[in-house]
């Protein structure tokens, strides 16, 4: 979702702040095409500039969304089961590669594959659905999933939040450089989370060509 789309949800997050931006983001956990990160993103924005959200409300809240809809999420795949994924998955997405690799993920890494599934958007949709329908642990399950919300809300919130504050309240030099340092920082981390992304779905594709 661009920013210019972004745009045109102003309105909602004026009108209904807090509510809308958690319900987006816990509708996203349960699969459905909805952009939580840049929703996520600029709601954080919006409130640096507008001080019409507090940001020490919006990130619990929508950690509470994200870890909700991954509660329900985990239900679903866990009542539903593998099977039935693999014959009718492909309907909201869940494709059989996206299954064959969430399979050999949980095989291998389990928890941490929970925890970082939260920062890739391949996985964040789905992870929830395939951690039930793997039988992950319902304990394991709960803990692992909180850090990811709580990690992933966290970072994007306050991230985008604190820059777009020194971007406003700060000018000349110092500002530049502040902020220079805080896109950095920024960037530093979202190509962190990219790289890991390649590295683990490329390491469960090489896993599925010799299993075959």
């Amino acid at each position: 979702m661009s920013f210019l789309q972004l745009h045109a949800l102003k309105g909602l997050i004026h009108h209904y702040g807090y509510p809308v931006i958690a319900v987006c983001i816990m509708l996203e956990s349960l699969g459905l095409p909805v952009p939580g990160e840049s929703l996520m993103i600029g709601a954080a924005i919006y409130a640096a500039h507008t001080h019409n959200l507090d940001i020490f409300v919006l990130v619990p809240l929508a950690a509470a969304g994200a870890i909700c809809g991954d509660q329900i999420g985990y239900g679903v795949g866990r009542s539903i089961g593998y099977r039935v994924l693999a014959r009718w998955g492909r309907k909201v997405g869940l494709t059989n590669e996206r299954l064959e690799l969430g399979r050999f993920l949980f095989r291998k890494y389990g928890a941490g594959v929970v925890f970082v599934g939260r920062f890739i958007v391949i996985l964040r949709t789905c992870v929830a659905v395939l951690a039930g329908a793997n039988r992950m642990p319902w304990s394991s399950f709960l803990l692992w999933n909180a850090l990811g919300g709580i990690g992933w809300t966290a970072l994007y919130g306050f991230g985008a939040y604190f820059l777009g504050d020194a971007v406003k309240h700060i000018r000349g030099p110092v500002g530049i450089g502040l902020a220079a340092a805080g896109a950095a920082a920024l960037l530093a981390a979202v190509i962190i989370i990219h790289r890991n992304e390649n590295r683990l779905i490329e390491e469960a594709r090489q896993q599925i060509r010799q299993a075959r």
